[in-house]
């Protein structure tokens, strides 16, 4: 149960590092596991996995497994998670108007 509709959409997209996995599957708009690692180096794989597993859970995300050795999985956004892209942006397009450029260690969105 949620309080409110904000309360809900800040829920799905809480937590460190959820909005840089959206960003960077809907950059690559398909995306493995090792690839996200790689992207985003300073995420433990532990974390990582649970933030996936919540993203999915939460239907912003899927997860496609093939069959084959090694079994490859790949992460895609579900329609829930792409409509969320344009919001995410907006917070960008926010932060980039309102916050000195000094104060950012890096730009997620461009």
């Amino acid at each position: 149960m949620y309080l409110n509709e904000f309360d809900a959409t800040m829920k799905l997209i809480q937590g460190k590092w959820k909005i840089y996995i959206i960003y960077y599957i809907h950059e690559q708009d398909t995306t493995r596991f090792n690839q996200l690692s790689r992207d985003l180096p300073d995420v433990s794989r532990k974390t990582l996995t649970l933030q996936l597993r919540q993203l999915e859970a939460d239907g912003l995300i899927s997860r496609l497994t093939t069959s084959g050795y090694p079994l490859k999985v790949e992460y895609h956004l579900t329609p829930d998670g792409l409509s969320m892209i344009p919001v995410l942006d907006m917070i960008c397009d926010w932060g980039n108007d309102h916050i000195s450029p000094d104060l950012l260690a890096a730009k997620l969105c461009d």
